[in-house]
């Protein structure tokens, strides 16, 4: 797979593997020796990014996730990249799904959350170590601080911040620089692309998450889909209700047309589309199957050029789309 770089010099596949639906959030978790087994398929066939956190587990394992990808790419560790969260907690007691989400990014908190992540994923280094949510009680100025004395000591080698908006990211940038952020983004998002501007004249890169609208734009979900509410946010996403699906048909069209096209699916050309865009995006999909994430390496092989990717663009701002699932909202404070 083509190779890309994050911030001055963090070298990654262009697309990379988003490992949080193996274990959280897309139904019941996958046994752990299939999970173990698809991501070491994913190292032998050119992944080299991994995307993990600390909260990505159950209620009895809130940090199953990390774990099984540090079994999972222990014999590739040399050419993994590696990324986890620090900075967020899921209210498992709330009885919600999606489960609420409470940050905490105090100094204290950092300190404990790296040696517990280094811990359960084997390392004695972290790639790629972004705050998880930004947290409203603590300043950009301080977080940056820790992780510039986690650099120096040698516990991580980068950072970045999930979901940033561009003052936190200057703040935080200008006291130790940001390798990347990792936001929502795809055909169904974009509203971070305001932030592109800062983020080349800062050289950020972009991890993309849910760069299919959580599997929608793979064109495979129609009426009548059914999702377990106990285990699949999907349950409660608006782009999968019946509605959702008309209003979407002429996005869903516009895939299937290019993807035939381009002798493509309309997955990858979801996928495409944001790799074409800018050299610094790297989209991070997730799966659980062979076939899909093959599906998903695939993408970064189908090109299409700068016309065709504005087309694209002016056809979706054109374009009546339904509302799509944009996140938990962050509790104001701790308990």
């Amino acid at each position: 797979m083509d190779k890309r770089v994050l911030g001055r010099d963090l070298c990654v596949s262009a697309v990379g593997f988003g490992c949080m639906g193996l274990s959280h959030g897309y139904g019941a978790p996958v046994d752990e020796r299939e999970a173990v087994r698809l991501l070491r398929q994913a190292a032998e066939e050119g992944y080299t990014l991994f995307d993990t956190a600390e909260v990505y587990g159950t209620g009895n394992d809130p940090h199953v996730n990390e774990r099984l990808v540090g079994r999972a790419l222990a014999p590739y560790r040399d050419q993994a990249v590696i990324a986890t969260k620090f900075g967020l907690r899921f209210d498992f007691e709330s009885g919600k799904v999606p489960l609420p989400l409470i940050p905490d990014s105090r100094p204290e908190t950092i300190r404990r959350s790296v040696e517990g992540s280094l811990k359960r994923l084997g390392i004695d280094h972290i790639d790629l170590y972004f705050q998880h949510r930004i947290d409203p009680q603590v300043e950009p100025e301080a977080v940056a601080g820790v992780m510039a004395d986690l650099i120096r000591e040698g516990k991580i080698t980068h950072w970045g911040i999930s979901e940033a908006n561009e003052d936190y990211l200057r703040r935080a940038h200008a006291v130790c620089p940001v390798t990347a952020i990792e936001n929502r983004y795809s055909m169904m998002a974009r509203q971070y692309e305001g932030l592109f501007p800062a983020l080349e004249e800062l050289g950020v890169g972009l991890v993309a998450f849910s760069p299919m609208a959580n599997g929608f734009l793979t064109a495979r979900y129609g009426k009548g889909q059914h999702f377990d509410a106990r285990y699949d946010y999907r349950a409660a996403m608006p782009q999968f209700t019946d509605e959702a699906v008309e209003q979407n048909r002429a996005l869903l069209k516009l895939l299937e047309c290019l993807a035939q096209e381009k002798s493509a699916t309309p997955a990858q050309i979801s996928l495409s589309w944001m790799l074409c865009k800018k050299p610094w995006i790297v989209p991070i999909p997730g799966t659980r199957k062979v076939e899909r994430m093959r599906e998903n390496a695939g993408a970064a092989a189908v090109k299409l050029s700068a016309a065709e990717v504005k087309a694209l663009d002016d056809a979706l701002d054109a374009m009546g789309m339904s509302a799509v699932f944009g996140g938990t909202p962050v509790a104001s404070g701790r308990q």
